[in-house]
C-alpha cells in the first residue's frame, strides 16, 4: 500500500499546475517513488508506473505519433544516453504537441519535450542540452536521493503533503494553499535543494552533451535565451522554468563549466532541421498557414544549400497540409531526384500519393521505401497504413508484428493491429488489440468495452480467452486503484 501510494503522489506532483514556490515546496515529494538502495521500489515495479505514467500523459495532452518525428527524438535522446553515466538504463522519448515551452522527466525513464520548446532552440546543440539535463535528474537519481531527505520531515508533515498532493488534483488552488500551509518554515531548505539538484543535472549534462559530440557551450546559451524570454511572459511564465529556474548564478556556473571544454564547431544535423520544419508546419495555428509559408519562403534564398533545402522540404509539407497535392508533389519529386538517399524526402513523395487516396501509388513508393531503407521503422509504419487501404491485411500484420518495442509505443502501433485483424475477419483479435490501443491512449474504460467485445466475438480460443480475461482483470484492477486514490 505504501509502494502504490508513494507512486500516485509522483504521478499527482508530475501533473499538478502550480506557482514557481509550490513548484519548488512539492518537488522534495517527487522522489517518494524509492531510495537509492532501491527498496522501497523495485525496477520492475518502476517500469510499471513509468507506462501508467506514460499512459496517464496520453489522456490529458496531445503527444505526437508522427513516426518520423518520434524516431529523431528517440535517436538523438539514445545518442545521449548512450554516453551518460548509465547507458544501460531504459529511457523512452516523446514529443508533446504543445507551445508552451516546458521539458520533463516522469518515472521510469520517461522524457518528454515539448514543440513549442523544440521550435524555441536554433541549434540541436541546444535541445540536446535539454534532453541531457533531464537525463540527468535519472541517472544521478534525484527521485531517490531526495526520498531519503523527506524521510526527515516529520510523520504529520508528510500526512499533511498527501492530502495537499491529493486536493491538488481536484482544485489546484485548494491544494497549492494547504502545500503553502503545511511546509511553511521549510520552505527554504525544499528550494535549496531542488537548485543542487538543477546544478548537479546542470553539471552531469554538460559531461553527456560533450561525450556525445554536441556543443557543451548549448547549454548556458540555451538558459540566457530563456531567461530574456521572462521578460515578454508577465506572469504566463513557462512551465519549464518555474520547474528550471534559469538564474543569474547557474547561467555563470554552467557558462563557466562549458568553458573548459576545447572549442570546436558543432554542425546541426539534416535531421533535426527537418523534424524542427516539419513540427513548425504541424503546429502552424493559421487555417492557410500563411505564417509557416512566408517562413519558409523567405528562407528559399538564404543560408547554406542544406537551409535552402529544408525550407523547400517545408513548403511541400505545407502544400501537402492544405491538400494542393500536385504542387507537393513537384516539390517532392525534385527533392527525392536531387537526394535519393534521403528518407524524409522519398516519405513525403508517398505521403502525398497516400493523402491524394492514390493508394496503389502510395503502396509501390513505399514497398521501394522499405527495400532501400529495411531498418527504418517509420517508413514500415505508414506502409502499412497504405497496404490496409488497398486491403493487404496479411503483410500488414506481418510487418506489425516484426516492428521493435520503440514503434509499439506509439499508440497507432496497436490501432492498426487491431485495423489488420478486423481485415482478416478475427473480430476477437481485432478487439483485443483495439483495447491496447485504448488502454495507451489512457482510455481504461474503452478498453474494457474492446475487451468484452472480444469475448462475445466467434471463434474464441482457449488461449486467447485465458488473455482477455487475464487483461480484463487487470484493466479492472487499475480502475478499482484509481478510484480509491482519488
Amino acid at each position: 500500500m505504501f509502494k502504490r501510494t508513494t507512486l500516485a503522489i509522483s504521478l499527482c506532483l508530475s501533473l499538478l499546475p502550480a506557482t514557481q514556490q509550490a513548484d519548488e515546496v512539492t518537488k522534495i515529494d517527487l522522489p517518494d517513488m524509492g531510495d537509492s538502495s532501491g527498496t522501497l521500489i523495485s525496477p520492475a515495479e518502476e517500469k510499471e508506473f513509468g507506462e501508467e505514467f506514460f499512459r496517464s500523459l496520453h489522456s490529458q495532452i496531445t503527444i505526437n505519433q508522427d513516426p518520423e518525428i518520434q524516431a529523431y527524438i528517440q535517436a538523438i535522446g539514445q545518442k545521449l544516453t548512450a554516453n551518460s553515466d548509465a547507458p544501460s538504463h531504459p529511457f523512452h522519448f516523446f514529443v508533446v504537441m504543445e507551445n508552451d515551452i516546458n521539458a520533463f522527466a516522469g518515472p521510469g525513464g520517461y522524457i518528454g519535450v515539448n514543440s513549442g520548446l523544440i521550435l524555441m532552440t536554433e541549434a540541436e546543440s541546444e535541445l540536446a542540452s535539454v534532453l541531457a539535463h533531464e537525463i540527468s535528474h535519472v541517472t544521478q537519481r534525484h527521485l531517490f536521493r531526495a526520498a531519503e531527505a523527506a524521510g526527515r520531515l516529520s510523520i504529520p508533515s508528510a500526512a499533511g503533503m498527501l492530502a495537499a498532493i491529493l486536493l491538488g488534483t481536484q482544485a489546484p488552488q485548494m491544494g497549492q494553499a494547504a502545500i503553502m500551509a503545511i511546509m511553511g518554515g521549510n520552505i527554504q531548505f525544499q528550494i535549496n535543494f531542488t537548485r543542487e539538484n538543477e546544478e548537479e543535472a546542470d553539471r552531469v549534462g554538460m559531461q553527456t552533451l560533450s561525450a556525445a559530440q554536441f556543443d557543451p557551450r548549448s547549454m548556458p546559451t540555451f538558459f540566457e535565451r530563456l531567461q530574456q524570454a521572462t521578460r515578454y511572459y508577465g506572469q504566463a511564465v513557462p512551465e519549464f522554468l518555474r520547474t528550471h529556474p534559469v538564474t543569474v548564478s547557474r547561467i555563470s556556473d554552467s557558462r563557466g563549466r562549458a568553458e573548459t571544454y576545447p572549442y570546436k564547431q558543432y554542425p546541426d544535423s539534416l535531421g533535426y532541421q527537418l523534424i524542427k520544419a516539419k513540427i513548425k508546419v504541424l503546429t502552424e495555428t493559421d487555417a492557410h498557414n500563411n505564417a509557416a509559408k512566408t517562413y519558409f519562403t523567405s528562407r528559399l534564398n538564404q543560408g547554406t544549400t542544406e537551409q535552402r533545402t529544408v525550407a523547400k522540404y517545408a513548403l511541400g509539407l505545407i502544400a501537402l497540409k492544405l491538400e494542393k497535392f500536385a504542387e507537393a508533389e513537384s516539390i517532392f519529386q525534385s527533392l527525392t531526384h536531387d537526394y535519393p538517399e534521403q528518407t524524409h524526402y522519398a516519405n513525403a513523395l508517398a505521403k502525398t500519393a497516400f493523402d491524394a487516396h492514390n493508394y496503389a501509388l502510395a503502396v509501390t513508393r513505399y514497398q521501394k521505401l522499405v527495400n532501400q531503407f529495411p531498418d527504418n521503422d517509420a517508413i514500415k509504419l505508414d506502409y502499412i497504413a497504405s497496404l490496409l487501404k488497398i486491403k493487404n491485411p496479411e503483410l500488414a500484420r506481418t510487418l506489425l508484428l516484426s516492428l521493435g518495442y520503440q514503434i509499439q509505443q506509439i499508440p497507432v502501433y496497436w490501432e492498426l493491429l487491431g485495423l489488420a485483424y478486423s481485415d482478416l475477419h478475427q473480430p476477437a483479435e481485432s478487439h483485443r488489440y483495439l483495447a491496447e490501443y485504448y488502454f495507451a491512449m489512457g482510455q481504461t474504460q474503452d478498453a474494457i468495452l474492446q475487451i468484452k467485445l472480444a469475448q462475445t466475438s466467434p471463434g474464441l480460443n482457449f488461449q486467447l480467452s485465458s488473455i482477455l480475461n487475464e487483461r480484463l482483470n487487470f484493466f479492472y484492477a487499475l480502475q478499482a486503484e484509481a478510484k480509491r486514490s482519488r
